[in-house]
């Protein structure tokens, strides 16, 4: 009885405050579009891999995990401690990975021949997510 007290307790603790500004909107925007990320591949991950044009074979079930376990953990891992916490590290955190990834998509674009249509449009939205967090955790937008 106490546990379920004290849980109830720590609960109540942590609370989502809605955005109230403009540059938390921002920070907020790409935090949410990455949980809906790692939600589509923690409960959908063959079609997330169709998104991202890949392909898994019937022999390697290991490669679904990689969805669920790798991708989609790191996505709702920083997702939700952003939006649970909303402080400046996180946002820059959730921003830092973003724009790693654009950039590592950049790379291979220029390294691995890699210039396609899809591949220009995941940087562009890859670079919007990674500056929408940074934006206001360096406080550009408030």
């Amino acid at each position: 009885m106490r546990l379920i007290r004290v849980l109830r307790e720590r609960a109540a603790m942590i609370s989502i405050v809605p955005p109230q500004s403009p540059g938390e909107w921002l920070a907020w925007s790409s935090a949410l579009v990455t949980l809906v990320f790692g939600l589509m591949c923690l409960f959908t991950p063959r079609l997330s891999f169709r998104i991202m044009r890949l392909e898994t074979r019937p022999d390697v079930p290991e490669a679904i995990s990689e969805s669920r376990a790798t991708i989609a953990g790191f996505y709702l891992g920083v997702s939700l401690t952003a939006l649970l916490f909303a402080q400046p590290f996180l946002w820059m955190a959730l921003g830092a990975g973003w724009a790693f990834t654009a950039f590592g998509r950049l790379v291979s674009m220029v390294l691995d021949r890699g210039m396609t249509t899809f591949n220009a449009i995941s940087i562009l939205i890859e670079a919007s997510l990674a500056v929408a967090p940074l934006l206001y955790a360096f406080g550009y937008v408030t």
